[in-house]
C-alpha cells in the first residue's frame, strides 16, 4: 500500500511540474510575441516617417 501511495505522489508531482513547464513556455511565447510586435511597430513608424 505504501508503494502505491508513493507512485501516486510521484505521478501527481510530475503532473504538477509538467503543467508549470507548459505554462512557462506559453508565458514566454506570449512575452516574446508582444516584444516582437512592439519592435515591428517602432521599426514601421521609423520607416513610415522616412518616406514622408
Amino acid at each position: 500500500m505504501i508503494g502505491l501511495s508513493v507512485a501516486v505522489g510521484r505521478f501527481v508531482e510530475a503532473l504538477f511540474w509538467a503543467i508549470f513547464r507548459v505554462a512557462g513556455v506559453v508565458a514566454g511565447i506570449a512575452i516574446l510575441s508582444v516584444l516582437g510586435m512592439a519592435a515591428a511597430w517602432v521599426i514601421g513608424r521609423r520607416i513610415w516617417k522616412r518616406k514622408r
